[in-house]
């Protein structure tokens, strides 16, 4: 069995005294998509900030996290990203008062050469609009944006907040179809409510409960149990639809 690209061991985090991740462990596999699902406001997009040391300041966190051999836990985050963990935020966090252009310069690393043909084949628009302020985009357009700056950069694991919230179906379905590419050639850990673009796109499945891991396993046999989804996400495996 392949090495897991991350561990994560007994995962707490205390935020302005609320006990929000309880002792979580999980791992993510070393290829394809790995799913963290639960109803709002279980500790998913907690867990991701954790990972990669964007916790509130004030917080306290605790526990293992390991990406290979490499510690995780209270590295500062740039280093964390120089060594290769991608991050794209629940609210995209483009700088609006920048172009588009500026926005991808802004996420380059030093030393490296970045992949500005891939994110452009991946993200014509974001070739075409440049010039244009960031805060001018539609939301769609946004989220392109925020997961281009990631992909300038080669990555050892991606960890994606939601990225299909508040999109046109559409848009959700090129999303989808981006995420399904770049997940050919590097891990994703994935945080989603969207069950069809889970259903597309994830492997395995992670799932917490009041701060807690409630499940583990395989994806698709997860939505394939309508009873089990329901209870854990309180909705059924086909109520979600892209």
């Amino acid at each position: 069995m392949s090495e897991p690209v991350l561990s994560v061991e007994d995962l707490s985090v205390r935020i302005a005294g609320l006990h929000i991740l309880q002792g979580v462990s999980f791992e993510v596999a070393p290829t394809g998509v790995t799913v963290l699902l639960g109803r709002n406001g279980v500790g998913k997009t907690t867990t991701l900030r954790a990972i990669v040391g964007l916790t509130p300041r004030g917080g306290e966190v605790r526990g293992t996290v390991r990406m290979g051999a490499q510690s995780l836990l209270a590295r500062p985050t740039h280093r964390l990203v120089r060594g290769g963990l991608g991050y794209v935020p629940e609210d995209r966090d483009v700088f609006a008062g920048l172009t588009v252009a500026e926005n991808l310069r802004l996420a380059e690393r030093r030393g490296t050469t970045p992949a500005y043909d891939k994110v452009f084949a991946l993200f014509p628009e974001l070739d075409r609009r440049g010039r244009q302020r960031a805060g001018s985009l539609s939301g769609g357009q946004q989220q392109m944006l925020a997961i281009g700056r990631v992909l300038l950069n080669d990555n050892r694991l991606l960890l994606v907040d939601e990225p299909t919230k508040g999109l046109a179906p559409k848009v959700v379905t090129e999303v989808a179809e981006v995420l399904e590419r770049v997940a050919e050639s590097v891990p994703v850990l994935l945080v989603e409510q969207n069950l069809a673009v889970v259903r597309r796109l994830a492997s395995d499945a992670v799932v917490l409960s009041a701060g807690r891991v409630a499940w583990t396993g395989d994806a698709h046999e997860l939505l394939l149990e309508t009873a089990l989804t329901k209870s854990l996400l309180g909705v059924g495996s086909g109520e979600v639809h892209a």
